[in-house]
C-alpha cells in the first residue's frame, strides 16, 4: 500500500555520525516525504551540519531540538513523531549509515496494523579512521570493517519468507524501525518515564505488541550500517527494566507520560 511517509532520524552530539546518515539519504534509491532529524540536546555543529543538507535534498528536511538535560531519547522522539506529516514512520538513528534501499524496502512492506524491523550490521572501531576520512556510506556483506555479515547479504526475494508475529522478537531494535504514526499515537508513544539509556525502544514496541499490531522482520532487506561508538552510561538501565517489566506483567498498551501533550502543539524548537 502506498503511504505518505517520514524519516525520522534522532542524534545526540555527533555531528561527523550523522554527515554519513544523511549522505545515505541523499543515496537513496526512493526517498520519503520527508526527513525529520531529533536532536536529543542543542549542538551547533549539528545544527550547521543540517541547514548545509537542506539545499541538497529534494523533499523537507526537518530539525527538532530541545535542551540538553541528559539522555532524553523518549521525549524528543515522541516530538517528533507528534511533528510528522508522514502518516508513516521510519525510524533510525544518527549513528547508522543506510542502505541504498533501505527506504524502499521499508516502504515496500507497509501494511495496516503492522510494525517492521530490520537488520543491523556493525562498523567495527578500527575502521573508523578510514569511514571517515573516506566518507565513505556504500557497505555490502563483502565490505571491509564490518561483522555480523550475514546480517548485510540483501536478497530481497528471501524476505518474503518472513512472517508477522504476535510477539516482541529479541531481534527488535529501535535504530531500524517502521510504524505507523496512529499506531504509535494509540499507545501514547514513547515513555518519557524512561531516562537515561535503555528500554525505550523495546517498551514502546511492547505496548505495540499489546495493542494488537503485528511485528515483520526485514531480514535480507531494510539494512543498516551502525558506526561503533563506546557505549553509553548505563546509570539508568535498571530502573527502566522495572518500567518495561510493568508494562509486560499489566500487559500495558498506554504510557501515563507519552506523546499526547505535544499533539496539537508546537512547543519544540524547528529549524
Amino acid at each position: 500500500m502506498q503511504a505518505k511517509s517520514s524519516l525520522l532520524i534522532s542524534t545526540y552530539n555527533w555531528p561527523q555520525a550523522l554527515e554519513l546518515v544523511l549522505k545515505s539519504v541523499l543515496n537513496q534509491s526512493q526517498l520519503p516525504d520527508e526527513v525529520i532529524v531529533a536532536e536529543d540536546g542543542e549542538d551547533q555543529t549539528t545544527k550547521t551540519l543540517i541547514e548545509g543538507f537542506k539545499s541538497k535534498l529534494a523533499i523537507p528536511l526537518i530539525h527538532i531540538s530541545h535542551e540538553d538535560l541528559g539522555f532524553r531519547k523518549s521525549v524528543i522522539l515522541n516530538k517528533a513523531i507528534a511533528k510528522a506529516q508522514g502518516e508513516y514512520i521510519i525510524q533510525v538513528d544518527g549513528d547508522c549509515i543506510l542502505h541504498k534501499h533501505f527506504i524502499k524496502d521499508h516502504l515496500s512492506f507497509v501494511q495496516k496494523n503492522t510494525y517492521l524491523y530490520g537488520s543491523r550490521v556493525n562498523i567495527q572501531e578500527p575502521y573508523l579512521e578510514t569511514l571517515f576520512s573516506q566518507q565513505k556510506i556504500n557497505f555490502n556483506a563483502f565490505s571491509k570493517g564490518i561483522k555480523k555479515r550475514t546480517r548485510a547479504l540483501y536478497i530481497p526475494l528471501f524476505s518474503g519468507l518472513f512472517k508477522t508475529k504476535t510477539v516482541l522478537s529479541s531481534k527488535y531494535r529501535g535504530c531500524n524501525t517502521s510504524y505507523f504514526k496512529s499506531d504509535a499515537i494509540a499507545v501514547n508513544g514513547y515513555n518519557e518515564d524512561i531516562q537515561g539509556w535503555g528500554r525505550e525502544d523495546s517498551e514502546f514496541a511492547l505496548r505495540l505488541v499489546n495493542k494488537g499490531v503485528l511485528g515483520r522482520r526485514l531480514r535480507y532487506k531494510g539494512i543498516v550500517f551502525h558506526i561503533f561508538h563506546v557505549e553509553k552510561s548505563k546509570a539508568q538501565l535498571k530502573q527502566n527494566d522495572g518500567i518495561e517489566q510493568q508494562t509486560i506483567l499489566e500487559k500495558s498498551i498506554w504510557c501515563k507520560n507519552g506523546i499526547d501533550k505535544y499533539l496539537g502543539e508546537s512547543n519544540e524548537t524547528n529549524t
